[in-house]
C-alpha cells in the first residue's frame, strides 16, 4: 500500500453505542495497526434533534475499556481538528454550492406540504415515492424554475435545501473488499438532500467532505450503509476527488442468536446479555441497560468475542491477545453473510480469560466484592481461592458468590443432596471422619485429607462414593464446588473439623 493507511470509526452521539458499532471501531483499529496507520474517531453530531447528552463521552470511554486506542479525536486532537461535525458545519456548504456551480446539485424550495402531494401521487400510480430523476422535474426547484425566479427567491431569503442531481440512467461501480465488485443503477437512487434548509450538511455530504479533507485512505463500515455507497462514489466523482476515493469494506450485520434479524437492545433484555459495552441510564427516562463491563466481562475477552464475530481466522484459533489479533486479521477474512450472537460463547470466552489471568490480578478484583460481604482474608488466601475456583464459574465476581464457603461457615445445606445422599448412617460416619481429621498434623496437605477419609472408609467398610458428597456438603454447604481435597486443604484443619460437627447437628433425619 503505498498511500498512508488512514481510518476512522464515526458514530453519532445519539445513544449507547452498540456493541456492533464497538466492533466496527475495533476492526478499523486492526486493519490501522496492521499496516502502521492512523486510528481517527469522528464524532457525527450534525443531527442536533436527535443528540444525548452524556452519548459521546459513554463512546469515547467504550473505546477505551476494549482497548481501543485513538490517535487522532475530540479527546486528543490531531492536524484535521475539530473532530465533532457540529464544530465543523461552517466549511460543508461551500462544496454543496461548488456541486450546484458544477450542475450536479440544485436549490429545492419545495414545502412539506409539496412533498407529500408528490409522496401521494406517486403511490396512486403504484410507484415507489422518491424524489428522482423523474420527479424532480415535476417539483419546485432550479431544474424546472427559470433562473431569474430561483434568484428571487433566494434573495428574498425563502427557505430550501440543496439535492444531488444524479443521473437518470447510469451504472454506478466500486470495488469493496469484503463484496467484491457492486453495481447499482442510479435510477434506484433518490436525489438525497446535501445541505438542509437550516444550513447543516447532511451525513451523506459531511461524511464524504470529512474522509477527503481528513485523509481517509479505507472506509470500514457497517453493511447498513452499503446503499449509500454509490451516492457516495457519485459525491467523489461530482468534487472531483474520485482518484483519492478510500476504499470501501461494508461489514456483515450481528444478528440475533436464532439468526434472524439484526442483534437488538430487545434481544438483550429477552435473552438476558448485554448489548452495550457499558451500562448506560437513558437521561429521559433513567432506563439502565446492562454492559459488558458492568456484567463482569473482562475487556480483552471482549475484544477476543467480537473479532471472531465475522471475521475467521485461516487457522481455526479462536483465543487470541490484541497483538496477536493485530497481526493476523485481514479483511479478506471477514464474511460477507451476518454473524449469529451466541451468548454462550460470549460466557466461554470470558471463562477462558479467567483462567488465564494472574491470580493476583483476579483477586485484586474480588476484594471488593469479598469485603463488602463482610468477609476477611488475606491476599495470599484470597488468591488461592482464585486458583481453585475459577474453571468453575464464567466470572470473577462468581468466585465470591458460588465460593463463599472458603470465608465463612455455611449456614444452610443443599436441601437436594441431603434428600439424595444423607442416609441415617451418614451422621456417625461423618463423625469418625471428623475425628480422624482432628488427628492430623496442623496444617494437613490436601493428600493429607484425602488419605484419611479412603483409610477411614476401608475401615469402616463403606464406598468412598457414598460419603463424599455428604462431606463436601458438611464443609461447603453445597453439593458441587472446588476440588474438595484442595479446598480443605486451604479452609484448613481448625475450621474443617467443626464444620463437619455443626452439619451433623443440623442435619438429621
Amino acid at each position: 500500500m503505498t498511500r498512508p493507511v488512514r481510518v476512522r470509526f464515526a458514530p453519532s452521539p445519539t445513544g449507547p453505542l452498540h456493541i456492533g458499532g464497538v466492533r466496527t471501531a475495533l476492526y478499523n483499529y486492526l486493519f490501522a495497526r496492521k499496516h502502521h496507520g492512523t486510528m481517527i474517531l469522528r464524532i457525527e453530531d450534525t443531527d442536533q434533534n436527535r443528540f444525548v447528552p452524556g452519548a459521546e463521552q459513554y463512546i469515547v470511554e467504550s473505546l477505551k475499556w476494549v482497548g481501543i486506542e485513538i490517535d487522532e479525536g475530540p479527546e486528543n486532537g490531531g492536524p484535521h481538528a475539530p473532530y465533532r461535525q457540529s464544530e465543523r458545519k461552517g466549511m460543508y456548504a461551500q462544496y454543496a454550492y461548488d456541486l450546484i456551480e458544477k450542475g450536479f446539485a440544485y436549490y429545492a424550495f419545495d414545502t412539506e406540504e409539496d412533498l407529500e402531494q408528490m409522496r401521494k401521487r406517486l403511490e396512486a400510480g403504484n410507484m415507489q415515492p422518491a424524489y428522482d430523476s423523474v420527479s424532480r422535474n415535476s417539483m419546485k426547484n432550479s431544474i424546472t424554475m427559470p433562473a431569474d425566479e430561483v434568484k428571487a427567491r433566494l434573495e428574498s431569503g425563502e427557505s430550501y435545501v440543496i439535492r444531488i442531481k444524479l443521473p437518470r440512467k447510469e451504472e454506478i461501480r466500486f470495488h469493496d473488499i469484503i463484496r467484491g465488485w457492486v453495481t447499482v443503477n442510479s435510477a434506484q437512487l433518490d436525489d438525497k438532500v446535501l445541505l438542509k434548509s437550516d444550513g447543516m450538511p447532511t451525513y451523506h455530504l459531511a461524511n464524504v467532505v470529512d474522509d477527503y479533507l481528513m485523509g481517509i485512505s479505507h472506509v470500514i463500515r457497517g453493511e447498513e450503509w452499503l446503499p449509500s455507497a454509490p451516492l457516495h462514489v457519485m459525491l467523489y466523482r461530482y468534487l472531483g476527488w474520485e482518484e483519492v476515493m478510500p476504499q470501501f469494506a461494508h461489514l456483515p450485520l450481528l444478528l440475533k442468536p436464532e439468526g434472524n434479524g439484526k442483534l437488538s437492545k430487545r434481544d438483550g433484555d429477552r435473552l438476558g446479555f448485554p448489548v452495550f459495552p457499558m451500562q448506560w441510564t437513558d437521561p429521559k427516562t433513567n432506563e439502565v441497560s446492562s454492559g459488558y463491563r458492568d456484567s463482569g466481562y473482562f475487556p480483552d475477552a471482549v475484544a477476543n468475542m467480537l473479532a471472531l464475530l465475522g471475521w475467521h481466522p485461516s487457522d481455526n484459533r479462536e483465543l487470541f491477545s490484541m497483538p496477536e489479533l493485530i497481526e493476523a486479521f485481514t479483511l479478506e477474512k471477514v464474511s460477507k453473510s451476518g454473524a449469529k450472537f451466541d451468548v454462550q460463547k460470549a460466557f466461554w470466552f470470558n471463562q477462558q480469560y479467567l483462567q488465564q489471568k494472574p491470580a493476583s490480578e483476579v483477586a485484586s478484583l474480588i476484594n471488593p466484592q469479598i469485603k463488602s460481604k463482610g468477609y476477611e482474608a488475606p491476599q495470599e488466601y484470597v488468591e488461592q481461592v482464585v486458583v481453585l475456583m475459577r474453571e468453575k464459574v464464567q466470572f470473577a465476581k462468581d468466585i465470591v458468590e458460588e465460593g463463599g464457603y472458603f470465608f465463612v461457615q455455611p449456614e444452610t445445606y443443599d436441601q437436594e443432596v441431603v434428600q439424595k445422599k444423607w442416609k441415617p448412617e451418614t451422621s456417625a460416619h461423618l463423625t469418625a471422619i471428623a475425628a480422624a481429621f482432628a488427628q492430623l498434623s496442623d496444617k494437613p496437605s490436601a493428600e493429607d485429607f484425602e488419605n484419611a477419609f479412603k483409610s477411614y472408609c476401608e475401615q469402616a467398610g463403606v464406598k468412598t462414593g457414598e460419603l463424599l458428597q455428604p462431606l463436601r456438603l458438611a464443609v461447603s454447604g453445597k453439593g458441587v464446588g472446588a476440588p474438595i481435597w484442595e479446598m480443605m486443604a486451604l479452609i484448613g484443619r481448625d475450621l474443617i473439623v467443626p464444620r463437619i460437627e455443626t452439619a451433623v447437628s443440623k442435619i438429621s433425619f
